[in-house]
């Protein structure tokens, strides 16, 4: 495997992109790059009859939350953990908080719900079904919350998760209608709340199935005038594809959001269920937070005092060093198999992706930066429930020990290379969809978030190259290939953003940037993908002659599987030679195909078995059947369309594809 793996191509996954995936690419990162995105700002004020309603955007954690102003009163509704910009926006308004309205208990982040109660001395709102174990006041359907001349009226909307509620605001002048529509994370502008963040408590079917039953016989009742206010924009993984326009309206959500064009449950349930982002670690724990009540935190505390440097810092089996500064300073000099997450980003959301809760509980999360970045930093990590330790690279080197250095490369030098046959293992980091939206050439894609499992059975002698859209992400992967034993390891400068810039060749690219991109340089074995249809007949005719591994999580595994299909873990399935053995063939599937592929592609470097991967994945399996042009499989479990108890499947007809991710 030595030299072929090293040299692996990943051919285009799953099937062509859907029509609203494939607009132009935006970067989720660069987007939030500026010191405005690191706080709550100030970006709309509505205006009514009665009563102005002023929107907060944290662009980090892409967040909306809202100042309901009336009277002299005030209603605050979904803050997040720092609630300063809230108080301030308060007293400006010479106004009163009069209490806190929750939409649900919130996953991606810590809501300041008794921040406030402490600072404003008012009561926080909340949904009767909530489980809260704070002191609330509990809301049913119809609950009404009196804001000066203006009213909150609860309506329960499950979906995202069971306590979901949304917030009907009447003015004085407002008649049947209600004028403006706090929506959580129900509804988005141009998509839905995601419904599989509960860890198997509720089946994501079930929950899809409430959402559908949420927006057909309540919010698409509202009026289509009723303005839509959700907690989220475009970056949220709470959902798909969401928008960057900061509100909307029901009647132009009815028009213009693909997932509410599905007449029928079952197609809206699929809809919601495919392709949906990989939700980070920390959600669950931050769920749980918000529902048991998170503590008070004291925002004025000094820094802590520096953890002692130390030969175990940089031992990764022992602490998890984050260096805040910025990619080019940390490539320069960085404490060894440190992982560089900057502060000019999404620092709070990838700290909780790629830092388990478990190392951060036991104390062995360390940032490295100045004392100014360590300040920001660790006020920051409070929005996802995250604390640490902080050493400066001023310590480290003043007690003599060693650092480590990260190359760089440009997009010219990495292009030169690669037309001269002398380029370095090329690594895209990104999501799948960003990568056959557009790539620079023939390149490797192994996620960020699946790196370190995937990267594994990579000769880490080799040099390697992470590339991603900004350079955000791959310095990062730089980091995870460092501490997984790759010695020769560098980022590109500038991502491919700046690749396209310098007018150099894309493949799949849309806009600038095309011609012919740079060919492989060696050959190697790709795994063969099979549609759906020949799937289906394998299983109908042929059982006993293949092997069929399924590599979803535990808990999607149970909610529906092909019949004769082994769950197997990702990085179980790269690392067990058993898998290896044997000349039946072997097919790999997950949801949408694109880690099945990677998976499947890393195999086929390495044994002479015939490796299959299911083309557009379980997903894709699911609407050929439910399309009617073959039956599903005998004795497969149904899809999840039809999974929830009592749902009615309507007669078999082509549906749509949705957004992927």
């Amino acid at each position: 495997m030595k030299n072929t793996i090293c040299a692996l191509l990943l051919m285009a996954v799953s099937s062509a992109a859907p029509a609203h995936a494939r607009l132009a690419e935006k970067d989720a990162e660069a987007l939030a790059h500026d010191d405005a995105s690191a706080r709550y700002e100030l970006i709309e004020t509505y205006r009514h009859p009665g009563f102005e309603i002023l929107q907060f955007k944290l662009g980090v954690l892409s967040h909306y939350s809202y100042l309901l102003v009336s009277g002299g009163k005030a209603l605050v509704v979904d803050p997040g953990r720092d609630v300063d910009a809230h108080l301030e926006a308060a007293r400006a308004a010479e106004a009163e908080i009069a209490g806190v309205f929750l939409t649900h208990s919130h996953a991606d982040f810590v809501a300041g719900h008794l921040e406030l109660a402490a600072r404003a001395n008012c009561p926080v709102y909340a949904n009767k079904e909530s489980g809260a174990g704070y002191p609330f006041q509990p809301l049913s359907d119809g609950s009404e919350i009196r804001v000066g001349a203006a009213r909150v009226q609860a309506v329960t909307t499950p979906g995202h998760t069971p306590d979901g509620m949304c917030g009907y605001v009447f003015g004085p002048e407002s008649g049947a209608q209600p004028e403006a529509i706090f929506t959580g994370d129900t509804l988005f502008v141009g998509s839905v709340g995601r419904p599989d963040l509960l860890e198997g408590t509720m089946s994501a079917a079930a929950l899809a199935s409430m959402l559908y039953d949420s927006w057909t016989q309540k919010l698409s009742k509202a009026g289509d005038a009723a303005r839509v206010l959700p907690a989220h924009g475009a970056g949220s993984l709470c959902g798909a594809h969401l928008s960057d326009d900061p509100s909307s309206t029901i009647g132009a959500e009815k028009q213009s959001n693909p997932y509410l064009r599905h007449a029928f449950r079952s197609d809206f349930i699929a809809a919601v269920l495919e392709g949906l982002p990989e939700a980070p670690r920390y959600f669950a724990h931050n769920a749980r937070l918000n529902r048991t009540g998170p503590p008070l935190v004291e925002w004025d505390a000094p820094l802590p005092p520096e953890t002692p440097p130390g030969p175990a810092l940089a031992d990764p089996s022992e602490f998890f060093v984050v260096d805040l500064r910025d990619a080019a300073d940390h490539a320069r000099a960085h404490i060894p198999n440190s992982l560089n997450i900057a502060l000019r980003g999404r620092f709070e959301t990838w700290t909780g992706t790629m830092v388990p809760w478990e190392t951060m509980e036991k104390g062995r999360l360390i940032l490295c930066g100045s004392r100014g970045e360590l300040a920001e930093a660790l006020r920051r990590l409070h929005r996802v429930g995250y604390r640490a330790g902080i050493v400066t690279m001023e310590s480290w080197k003043a007690a003599g020990l060693p650092v480590a250095a990260s190359a760089l490369i440009s997009p010219a030098e990495l292009h030169a290379a690669m037309r001269a046959g002398t380029a370095p293992i090329v690594v895209d980091v990104r999501l799948p969809n960003e990568w056959m939206a557009s790539r620079i050439g023939n390149v490797i894609n192994l996620p960020l978030t699946h790196l370190a499992e995937l990267s594994a059975k990579l000769d880490p002698s080799q040099p390697v190259v992470a590339v991603c859209n900004s350079a955000y992400r791959s310095s990062m992967a730089a980091g995870v290939l460092a501490r997984n034993g790759f010695t020769k390891v560098s980022s590109m400068t500038g991502g491919s953003e700046a690749w396209v810039e310098a007018g150099l060749p894309t493949i799949g690219a849309e806009r600038a940037g095309g011609g012919a991109a740079p060919g492989p340089v060696r050959a190697v074995r790709l795994p063969e993908r099979i549609s759906p249809l020949d799937l289906h007949r394998m299983i109908a005719d042929l059982p006993g002659t293949f092997e069929l591994v399924d590599i979803r999580p535990v808990a999607q595994f149970s909610d529906y599987h092909l019949p004769g299909s082994k769950n197997v873990d990702i990085a179980d399935l790269i690392a067990d030679p058993a898998f290896l053995a044997g000349t039946v063939p072997l097919v790999v599937v997950n949801r949408d195909g694109t880690l099945a592929m990677a998976a499947g592609g890393i195999l086929s470097q390495k044994t002479k078995r015939p490796i299959k991967v299911l083309h557009g994945g379980l997903s894709r399996y699911w609407d050929d059947s439910m399309a009617g042009s073959w039956n599903a499989a005998p004795g497969a479990a149904p899809p999840p369309a039809a999974s929830p108890a009592g749902v009615p499947t309507p007669a078999p007809k082509t549906k749509k594809r949705s957004a992927g991710c």
